[in-house]
């Protein structure tokens, strides 16, 4: 059994500097394991930060090592099996052992349970299918699609027995400034939600679990809750972006939380921002959005140079910003909206978008939910 294949859409520019698709089609990148159906799907490598936005090459076909490049990233999706007969036993338990970038305490089959391990970056991780439990050493956590995990550095352990999942990872490389400890740093208070703060209709709340190691060798769970920080559009009701994480450097920082870091829609230069967004259907607020609702909304999220607006744009919130972005359809589907021309993606299809012009328009009657995770580009 093959890995399951996954459409992605690649953007880029025409040779007067419209945004057009590079590519479109299943990701190449596939790296299947001595079991079946079991391995991991590139999407995109990149080796240095900030990334660059140019170039001819596809990285998602890159030999890419693991926890990625240093001083670059990845993204890439998991697949894993459900237990079965065929599951080898599980390895016992054992004292931290160092591979590279990786340290791992047995505990695993690489089947269905992955190793105990710890990594020497920050990621960003999205269950997209199936059911997966994460065991930190304080606590075990049972995640559904859609939940995301900011894992900073921390020692976990992924178990998909139940169903079998698949999972998407934006990784990349970490500062540990007390060595292979690799601990939380500093005390930044964690964001928790206000009680009375209230979704728009149709939003669901996006579940935001962030871990890290406390103290040397022992993993904990900081956050369990949705997000603390949203942001509407009042000129389209039942749009919502939930903020999730900020990385404000590279390599970058083990610390207990980032959302009370200014950006939200755009990244740092040399970072990264991750968000869930929810698209109500456009003809909720379709005829009724002009430059001055557009310009609120680009204001109201830190990012009023990123709009191309123009009355003759193919879509009023158009935007435009030096940033690599990972977009995943997580609910429904919504077209992507380029100079040149425009696609429609579902559930569970990934856009790589290279610092294009674009917009998202939801033409369906159902709400859409789309993961972007934007990392600062040259």
């Amino acid at each position: 059994m093959a890995l399951t294949p996954i459409r992605r859409v690649v953007t880029g520019n025409d040779e007067r500097g419209k945004s057009k698709v590079v590519w479109d089609g299943p990701a190449p990148g596939t790296h299947e394991a001595s079991f079946n159906g079991r391995g991991h799907t590139d999407f995109w490598v990149w080796r240095e930060t900030p990334p660059p936005l140019n170039g001819l090459e596809d990285t998602g076909t890159w030999d890419d090592e693991f926890p990625g490049p240093v001083g670059g990233g990845h993204l890439r999706v998991v697949h894993w099996l459900a237990k079965t007969e065929e599951s080898p036993p599980n390895e016992p338990y054992k004292a931290p052992e160092q591979h590279g970038r990786t340290w791992d305490r047995g505990g695993g089959n690489h089947y269905n349970r992955s190793y105990m391990h710890k990594t020497k970056s920050v990621d960003y991780g999205i269950l997209l299918s199936g059911e997966r439990a994460m065991e930190l050493d304080d606590c075990k956590l049972v995640l559904k699609p859609g939940d995301v995990v900011v894992d900073v550095g921390a020692w976990h352990l992924w178990d998909s027995s139940k169903t079998g999942c698949m999972m998407a990872f934006d990784m990349f490389e970490a500062e540990f400034v007390d060595g292979p400890a690799g601990t939380a740093q500093g005390n930044d208070r964690v964001m928790k939600p206000k009680p009375d703060h209230k979704l728009p209709p149709g939003v669901k709340p996006s579940r935001r679990i962030v871990a890290i190691d406390r103290e040397p060798g022992r993993s904990s769970r900081v956050s369990d809750t949705p997000s603390p920080d949203v942001r509407i559009d009042p000129a389209r009701p039942g749009f919502a972006m939930q903020r999730m994480w900020v990385a404000d450097s590279a390599p970058a920082k083990l610390v207990y939380e980032t959302l009370q870091l200014p950006y939200t829609l755009e990244p740092p230069a040399r970072g990264s921002v991750l968000n869930i967004f929810t698209f109500p259907p456009d003809r909720a607020w379709k005829n009724k959005v002009g430059p001055v609702e557009v310009a609120a909304y680009f204001k109201s999220v830190g990012a009023p140079a990123a709009s191309t607006y123009s009355p003759h744009a193919p879509h009023p919130y158009m935007q435009k910003m030096r940033t690599l972005d990972f977009c995943i359809v997580l609910e429904g589907e919504i077209v992507l909206v380029l100079d040149t021309q425009e696609v429609t993606v579902k559930a569970g299809e990934f856009v790589i978008q290279r610092g294009t012009n674009h917009s998202w328009s939801n033409r369906s009657g159902k709400p859409a939910v789309v993961a972007i995770a934007s990392h600062g580009a040259k």
